[in-house]
């Protein structure tokens, strides 16, 4: 599909931005190349889209369901019996819903881990986002279980293929109290040899960090490294509990993180994710929600400003982590993180592209973009999106948005009631 942006703002200039295929050809000023869709671009601002790090789809159904609990009684009492009722129907509509909504917020590409894989790949697929997904690896320490797993991932590697390009196949283990020791062993080997990315919760919390010192007499992050599945292609959510001689280990092997301060917040975790640390050692991070249980909402912008003014707040320090160095994080950084390649609006690039509304209070008198997406606004300035070469949503409609509003409703009460 050739679609031509017309007059819209990038980089501070009026231009016109000529994508074909989803490869951007040409930026330029008074574009005359013919395209099937023309897109006006008035009071509108051209932007990368946005990478959501860390989700669980499927939890939208969850939404409002279990909030202001301990996170243990929250798990225990709530999260995971329902959980157990889950069917792959559930799944889908779940995670079909998450994709609208994130969709409606500007992200194009989120990282999952959840229950029935194949359910959450379709979803995406559907939406026509893009989707690194995992499922959820647990064997609770048992020789049994952990067969059944790899087993079950050696087949969803293989069943991955037929949903490229939209689903990329990545590991969830989710996390060292949940995997055996062989089990993330044969993971280390896999994703080796395959070129996996491995998606795990890390040092999310003290009792984390406790059952790890119990266990093997090591932190998180040093138990992992003696097993050698630390590297570039593993990505560590949360890190709350991070110290210093873990970011160390972490840096020489040339892993990835994923902030998650909403959620973190939201759940009381014994601390927050270490910005200073992770400056001072030059770490690549990007931003994550969480599930809709431990959020509520799929917004990075919300997310990004609850970033940077935790990190200001923490350091003492307001230049800390600014507007700038954050929508980075959110985008490019992100892009890298996850494989994406190079993801500004240049020519040659293929980047996936959202256009902000302008004509809003929160853009007046707009003395900084970036300032404003990060300090002044949410999801809803986000009027247009571009995935892949495909037009998501226009006017900040999505097509069959209110069939499926009404089915995940319907289906998340069904689910409840069960």
């Amino acid at each position: 599909m050739k679609i031509l942006i017309k007059d819209v703002l990038l980089d501070g200039s009026i231009r016109d931005i000529f994508i074909n295929n989803g490869t951007i050809e040409e930026i330029g000023v008074n574009c005359t190349r013919p395209a099937d869709k023309i897109i006006n671009g008035k009071n509108k601002a051209a932007l990368p889209s946005f990478i959501n790090g860390h989700t669980h789809a499927a939890m939208t159904l969850f939404r409002g369901y279990a909030d202001d609990m301990p996170l243990k009684s929250w798990l225990e009492e709530k999260i995971w019996p329902l959980e157990a009722k889950l069917t792959p129907e559930d799944v889908y509509w779940g995670a079909k819903l998450a994709c609208l909504e994130m969709i409606k917020n500007g992200i194009t590409v989120f990282n999952d881990m959840y229950w029935h894989w194949e359910a959450t790949a379709q979803a995406a697929s559907d939406m026509g986002i893009r989707g690194l997904i995992s499922a959820v690896f647990i064997d609770m320490f048992d020789p049994k279980k952990s067969t059944e797993q790899i087993e079950q991932n050696i087949k969803l590697f293989e069943l991955s293929k037929k949903y490229q390009p939209s689903v990329t196949f990545t590991f969830g283990p989710h996390a060292i109290y949940t995997v055996s020791k062989q089990s993330l062993e044969w993971i280390r080997d896999f994703s080796e040899k395959e070129n996996i990315l491995v998606h795990m919760h890390l040092a999310e919390t003290a009792n984390e960090t406790g059952f790890s010192m119990e266990k093997y007499g090591l932190t998180p992050v040093e138990f992992l490294d003696s097993i050698n599945l630390l590297s570039e292609r593993y990505i560590g959510c949360h890190g709350c509990m991070l110290n210093e001689p873990d970011t160390r280990i972490i840096k020489d092997n040339k892993v990835k993180l994923v902030h998650v301060p909403v959620s973190n917040l939201k759940l009381s975790v014994d601390r927050i994710f270490p910005y200073v640390l992770m400056k001072t050692e030059g770490i690549p991070y990007c931003f994550g929600t969480d599930g809709c249980a431990s959020n509520n909402h799929l917004d990075i912008i919300e997310t990004m400003k609850f970033a940077s003014l935790l990190a200001k707040f923490c350091s003492h320090d307001p230049t800390t982590l600014p507007a700038g160095e954050t929508f980075d994080l959110a985008t490019k950084t992100a892009a890298n993180i996850f494989r994406l390649g190079s993801w500004e609006i240049k020519v040659g690039n293929a980047p996936d592209i959202i256009l902000i509304d302008l004509a809003r209070p929160e853009f007046v008198p707009n003395f900084d973009i970036y300032s404003d997406i990060v300090y002044a606004s949410n999801g809803t300035v986000v009027d247009t999106v571009i995935c892949m070469g495909k037009i998501l949503m226009e006017n900040r409609y999505v097509p069959g948005e209110e069939e499926l509003m009404d089915k995940a409703n319907k289906v998340a009460r069904a689910l409840v009631a069960r």
